[in-house]
């Protein structure tokens, strides 16, 4: 089935002959004494806007033909200001082919730069399995930077021989230097989670891993990791990271909170112990809620934060994209604007 053109490029195509038929009407019931036929040339004007070159070249012959008929109809042909009214046309049509081609290009170059993008958020972000093992998996992404793909935010799923291993973080900053540094812990992860027999393990692999990249600056990563094994329920490590929200089969809501704070992944050379792994219950029938600050710091107009310790009964539906998708539509909804950061978030329930 064909695409349907949106009302408003209908109005933007259609604009150039509205505009044209307009200044016929004009100029015939006015007269000739008003001066409106140099208005003819707002049709080529308005057709470099949409549209390609070819088509505003032949805009910009109708405008002329038109020219020559009002021209011809108000006797004005030969006369000082038909010429001025003609060479007026034909100079708009000009610069509204070169606009023409100037915004093609530029529209070209974006679609290349949306391709590289969506590329790039294949091999930085790959789609999470939707089951794995004992769990089921859904995870929603949303940038902050307008026509962005990627951004600071990470998240992970890999399949271990030591179990099903998580990872959600945020990268300090945003742009081309967070979504680098987030490729430089993603790939420390996926390699680490397979070889490293603790979860202890994998947190230092990061932490050796960011220290490489970030060589001692100032640049940070808060992280949270997770193991979750059928039969010993969830291990996590918890990098100065939102604590993940666990909802329980019989409906109660708590939050995973580490026994002590730590510091931020690439922070390590700063001082402080490193995290200290801690378990949770996570049974058949639970759920576990990870996400990054920018749910959780997510503001309404009051300045109140986001309270999602109040929000479970939204991931109570049975798919858990359409679970995820009812918090985002929320969290557009509580703060009424544009989002200030980027907003990761990963499901997992423990499927009966």
């Amino acid at each position: 089935m064909a695409e349907e053109t949106p009302p408003r490029s209908r109005l933007l195509s259609a604009l150039p002959f509205v505009v044209m038929g307009a200044v016929a009407v004009v100029d015939v019931t006015a007269g000739s004494s008003v001066g409106f036929l140099a208005l003819v040339s707002l049709g080529p004007a308005f057709a470099g806007l949409v549209g390609g070159w070819r088509r505003t070249t032949l805009i910009g012959v109708l405008s002329l033909l038109f020219c020559l008929g009002l021209g011809h109809y108000d006797g004005l042909i030969g006369e000082r200001r038909w010429y001025s009214a003609m060479a007026s046309v034909a100079g708009v049509t000009g610069a509204g082919v070169a606009a023409a081609v100037m915004r093609q290009r530029r529209e070209a170059e974006l679609a290349s730069m949306r391709s590289i993008a969506e590329v790039a958020q294949r091999v930085l972000l790959r789609p999470v399995p939707r089951t794995a093992g004992h769990l089921r998996v859904a995870v929603s992404y949303t940038s902050a930077v307008a026509e962005a793909r990627i951004g600071g935010d990470l998240y992970e799923v890999v399949i271990s021989p030591g179990g099903v291993r998580v990872i959600v973080g945020d990268v300090q900053g945003k742009g081309l230097e967070a979504v680098e540094t987030a490729a430089v812990v993603l790939g420390a992860f996926r390699e680490a989670a397979h070889e490293e027999s603790e979860l202890a393990g994998v947190g230092e692999r990061l932490e050796r891993a960011l220290e490489r990249e970030l060589q001692g600056g100032e640049k940070f990563v808060t992280a949270v990791l997770a193991e979750l094994n059928a039969d010993n329920g969830v291990t996590l490590l918890n990098y100065g990271h939102p604590a993940p929200m666990v909802l329980c089969s019989d409906g109660g809501v708590s939050f995973a909170e580490p026994p002590k704070r730590a510091l931020p992944l690439g922070l390590g050379l700063h001082g402080g112990s490193a995290p200290e792994p801690f378990t949770a219950d996570f049974g058949p029938g639970d759920q576990m809620f990870l996400y990054t600050d920018g749910v959780s710091e997510t503001r309404d107009r009051t300045g109140r934060f986001y309270p999602l310790g109040d929000r479970g009964h939204l991931l109570a539906r049975d798919d858990p994209e359409a679970a995820l998708g009812a918090v985002r539509a929320d969290l557009e909804e509580y703060a009424q604007a544009p989002p200030h950061d980027d907003a990761a978030m990963l499901l997992i329930r423990h499927r009966r």
